[in-house]
């Protein structure tokens, strides 16, 4: 096992010796074991995932949950491959293993006792006699950061994982990261706020200031609404049960008053799938986890 100084990478190397008299075929197995207990810091009405995960070119990032292994019907990749990785996922924390490229690998996963587990296996050889091999492979055990893990392989930062609503997360981080950090625009070098707390606050009023025209016609909308909403009581009470003509008066009541019934919440559906995809970006995002704000706020 190597550890590397100031990095959260183990190079993990398998020697074989054949001190037999004839050549041995031999596979090296990695794999990562672990109970299915949801972390401690997972929220009881908003879980995050937990559970062992694999990627590959063809099928991409595939969730594996504990109960599709307690079936034994897991969906793996399967066959030969030489390329991919395997990890174990779970709230702002990830181990994975990555092999080198080209390398052939085959993936699995199962479960020993209340263990579970998923691994690789890699294609070693034949070994003469007297012959040694060697099976390398890196192993990451560490916090989410996104960076570090694009960098160490292909779709490992998708272990942060954002779901269907990744389209609108993932650039909304990218703008948080921009506060924090700061950056250069158009030769102008944004200093960024160096604080987790304040790049929230400027993402929030960023997002409301582009929102800004539909949150006013919402607003207009309801406005008109409230201004015509003597003449629907009248007009419930001079039609009464009769649904067809009720309709029919207040769709003729809408359209000389110019009021569209559904422009009060139409503009707000439009930004429900923003909102939620920026809770699920704070909710994700390690580098907020024991990050300080102020005052008595020491970990958001």
């Amino acid at each position: 096992l190597v550890f590397n100084r100031d990095s959260y990478v183990i190079d993990i190397v398998h020697e074989a010796l054949n001190s037999t008299a004839a050549p041995i075929a031999t596979k090296a197995y990695f794999h990562l074991t672990r109970d299915s207990k949801a972390p401690a810091e997972d929220q009881a009405m908003v879980q995050t995932f937990t559970g062992p995960a694999i990627y590959t070119d063809k099928t991409k990032y595939q969730k594996i949950s504990w109960s599709d292994i307690d079936k034994n019907k897991p969906d793996i990749p399967m066959g030969i491959r030489t390329e991919g990785w395997v990890a174990m996922v779970q709230h702002y924390f990830v181990s994975s293993l990555v092999a080198p490229e080209s390398v052939k690998r085959e993936f699995y996963v199962g479960k020993v006792d209340d263990y579970y587990r998923a691994g690789m296996i890699l294609d070693v050889g034949a070994i003469e006699p007297g012959g040694r091999s060697s099976s390398t492979m890196q192993l990451y055990v560490g916090p989410q950061e996104q960076d570090k893990l694009s960098a160490l392989a292909p779709g490992l930062d998708l272990v942060v994982d954002y779901g269907w609503l990744t389209v609108f997360a993932a650039p909304l981080f990218w703008l948080l990261r921009v506060f924090h950090d700061g950056t250069n625009v158009l030769g102008f070098r944004f200093p960024g706020t160096g604080n987790w707390g304040w790049a929230i606050v400027l993402l929030t009023i960023l997002v409301k200031l582009v929102f800004f025209p539909l949150s006013a016609a919402s607003y207009r909308s309801m406005a008109k609404m409230k201004l015509v909403t003597p003449r629907l009581t009248k007009l419930r009470e001079q039609y009464g049960d009769d649904r067809a003509k009720l309709n029919q008066a207040m769709m003729e009541m809408y359209k000389q008053e110019k009021i569209n019934p559904l422009g009060g919440c139409l503009p707000i559906v439009v930004q429900i799938p923003v909102f939620i995809a920026l809770y699920w970006v704070l909710l994700g995002s390690v580098e907020l986890r024991q990050a300080p704000f102020m005052g008595w706020i020491r970990d958001l």
